[in-house]
């Protein structure tokens, strides 16, 4: 691939516009709204000037409401060889796109399984897809040399392809990635008229679940419109979990003794179904998930604080394989939590020990 057209300039856009130029690319940047493309091309992710002729690959990286659209005007124009979008959800978009009677031979459905919070093509990074699953779904009229064009895509986005059919990614980002954000949303909106001595209360946990609650919400709006039966499907199940923990919950608040018990049964079902699902997440690399032990480290909130524990454990020969920061609430301090191998904790911990720091038990 020497040439590519990526149309949509928002975070997806801008950041596969950054990986590809980084990797020798000529990239033109197109969006309905200019300005967004002029400051795409301003942070290196290509040219906003249009094309001299057909490119290789066009990239739609626009909202899925409007892929089929935006799909249809690119190849009608015959703008490039090849065609993918990267849209969250592919279904819709692959149906509409049979039903406008066009040859999807050089057509190819793609989603990178990569996403920050923010979104516009200032939050565009060219290692976003480093390491994360990126979707292809064929179809059977997609032509081969496409198919190796959005392998080769990939490939430059250092990603790792996995192939699926369309219908079977949609339910399974409604389970891993649409109806988190929503149950992220729901759990943070709980916080919106919370006394303040209870906001004041919030820890890692809440931070954990709330995170991507922070999303931009007409982003998300359009996401669900797209992918609203997988979700529904998703939240029912949910929903019947939570009809029976509140149930278990109230029985804990029995006089009865057996309607505790019952109470106690309910509640630890749901808590044990919760590690056996956790459990099946992958770990490092998408390898199987491994138990790591945590080594508790006091810091202060001080320029490189961080950068003097992790030399002093690269010193100890330990490898950090995750971390995790906790900020003291009204101090300028917190904990940092280091996961290390089981054999390594002892090690580690001795070492941090002996160059002075702190450690929390």
């Amino acid at each position: 691939m020497r040439t590519a057209l990526v149309i949509g300039t928002g975070l997806i856009g801008t950041s596969v516009a950054l990986a590809l130029t980084d990797r020798g690319v000529t990239v033109h940047l197109a969006d309905h709204d200019p300005a967004r493309a002029r400051t795409a091309a301003a942070r290196g992710a290509g040219s906003d000037s249009p094309p001299d002729g057909r490119v290789d690959l066009a990239v739609i990286a626009v909202p899925p409401a409007h892929v089929a659209a935006t799909l249809a005007d690119a190849m009608r124009a015959g703008l490039a060889r090849g065609y993918l979008d990267v849209a969250s959800v592919k279904g819709g978009p692959q149906r509409e796109l049979e039903a406008l009677g066009l040859d999807l031979s050089p057509y190819i459905g793609t989603h990178p399984m990569a996403g920050k919070e923010q979104s516009g093509p200032m939050a565009g990074s060219g290692d976003l897809f480093e390491g994360r699953p990126w979707v292809l779904t064929p179809t059977r009229d997609t032509d081969t040399e496409v198919l190796n064009l959005a392998l080769e895509l990939v490939s430059l986005c250092r990603a790792v392809p996995v192939v699926m059919d369309a219908d079977a990614h949609d339910r399974a980002v409604a389970l891993v990635s649409h109806t988190p954000q929503l149950v992220s949303s729901m759990v943070a909106a709980r916080l919106e008229d919370a006394e303040e001595t209870a906001v004041r209360l919030c820890g890692q946990g809440i931070r954990d679940v709330t995170r991507i609650a922070a999303s931009d919400p007409r982003m998300w709006v359009e996401i669900l419109s797209a992918n609203p039966g997988p979700v529904a499907d998703v939240l029912a199940s949910l929903a019947a979990d939570l009809d029976e923990t509140v149930r278990a919950l109230r029985a804990l608040e029995s006089a009865d003794e057996a309607k505790r018990e019952e109470g106690v049964t309910g509640v630890e079902d749901v808590l044990r179904r919760g590690n056996t699902g956790r459990s099946r997440v992958p770990g490092k690399h998408g390898t199987a998930p491994t138990p790591y032990e945590t080594v508790a480290v006091l810091i202060s909130d001080q320029p490189g604080e961080l950068a003097r524990i992790f030399a002093d454990a690269g010193r100890a020969g330990v490898n950090v394989e995750d971390v995790r920061i906790e900020h003291a609430t009204g101090q300028q301090a917190g904990v940092v939590q280091l996961m290390v191998s089981p054999p390594a904790a002892p090690l580690l911990s001795a070492a941090l020990r002996d160059r002075g720091w702190a450690l929390r038990q």
